[in-house]
């Protein structure tokens, strides 16, 4: 069956907000950590700081890991709902792979409601593994996994009294699944990073799709977009509904050497970190400024270099409907944070939205 996730076929100005995967990074200066509450509180101030701004969403990740306090993502946006008014509130992404999602249905109808129908969801398989051990869950079935819990997450948008049966969780036969969000259907999202067959999936079934671009540049994604299109103009669906969305590493400041100096730090320890892991060689700065460089993914600069970058990606890409900012690895107190927010909705977003072929913007 098609399915329409979006609110509008009509060329719109490019959507942007900003993805939080509320990093808890030592103080630049005294090497500190925050306290997690702390944290948290700085986090709910940002969401609000973006609301003020006029941006159009505002995400949050899902990890379960020590430098991350994303694991409850629902739970951090329900407490956003609360405190906005306008802007809207996704996950980014949920890790529906390693989740129930009949759970995560009626934790985003709730969220809807409180919102007053702002909610939506990125989903996917999640580029961290600690979800799987953590849940009981086979790394063996990973594809499987997510490919079958979408089915059903689908089929819950569809009908509250889904029948449906499959491997990784018990069958349902007509039980009611509540409550039902204040949108006729959740706004759902595919988030993907650099797998072709995800590409696929996404155009296949006429979803959305969010690109993770973390490195390198944006061209070299225009091939794995094209094969997005391609199946989902094979599937049936219009070229109007296969919208694309970018999440990359971003930041703003007055200057760009600012606006770098602010964000290598914390890039830097979370790479290096994580990087230790999984056999990377060390970050270094070199090739930090070479990816904040014309060419590079890194939305980081002053406002008109970030819109400057946005519009390249939306022109490389043929057409982004949506990017969103991951600046949360930046080492920042909570009021450099809050500048480089207000700078993108009150500076990069205006030249944005007044570039040809933009569109007119729809709230």
């Amino acid at each position: 069956m098609a399915r329409s996730f979006l609110r509008t076929s009509k060329r719109t100005s490019m959507e942007i907000g900003v993805d939080s995967f509320a990093a808890i990074l030592p103080d630049p200066l005294t090497g500190r950590l925050p306290s997690a509450a702390d944290r948290m509180a700085d986090l709910l101030a940002e969401v609000e700081t973006a609301d003020r701004a006029g941006l159009d969403v505002f995400g949050i990740g899902e990890h379960h890991r020590a430098e991350f306090l994303d694991s409850a993502p629902a739970i951090i946006l329900a407490a956003a709902a609360a405190r906005t008014d306008r802007i809207r509130l996704t996950s980014a992404v949920t890790v529906l792979s390693a989740a129930d999602p009949v759970r995560v249905f009626q934790e985003f109808a709730t969220l809807d409601l409180i919102s007053r129908g702002r909610a939506e969801l990125v989903v996917g398989r999640g580029s961290f593994g600690e979800a799987f051990p953590l849940f009981g869950l086979d790394t063996g079935a990973y594809d499987e996994l997510f490919a079958e819990k979408l089915e059903l997450f689908l089929q819950l948008g569809d009908t509250p009294h889904p029948t449906w049966k499959g491997r990784f969780r018990p069958a349902l036969s007509g039980q009611g699944v509540f409550p039902r969000p204040h949108q006729p259907r959740l706004p759902l999202w595919i988030g993907v990073g650099g797998t072709p067959q995800s590409f696929v999936r996404a155009g296949t079934l006429g979803l959305p799709l969010m690109i993770a671009i973390i490195g390198g540049d944006f061209a070299r994604f225009r091939p794995l977009v094209d094969l997005y299109r391609e199946a989902g103009m094979r599937a049936g669906h219009a070229a109007e509904k296969l919208v694309v969305g970018v999440h990359a590493m971003g930041f703003v400041a007055e200057t760009d050497a600012a606006a770098r100096d602010a964000f290598f730090p914390g890039w830097a320890h979370l790479t290096a970190r994580v990087g230790r892991e999984r056999g990377w060689s060390p970050p270094t700065r070199q090739q930090f400024d070479s990816m904040a460089g014309p060419e590079g993914a890194f939305l980081i600069g002053d406002p008109a270099t970030v819109a400057a970058k946005m519009l390249r990606a939306d022109e490389v890409l043929g057409g982004v409907s949506r990017i969103t900012f991951q600046m949360s690895t930046a080492s920042l107190e909570t009021a450099a944070m809050k500048r480089s927010i207000e700078l993108l909705g009150n500076a990069v977003a205006p030249i944005v939205r007044a570039a040809p072929g933009q569109g007119t913007r729809q709230d």
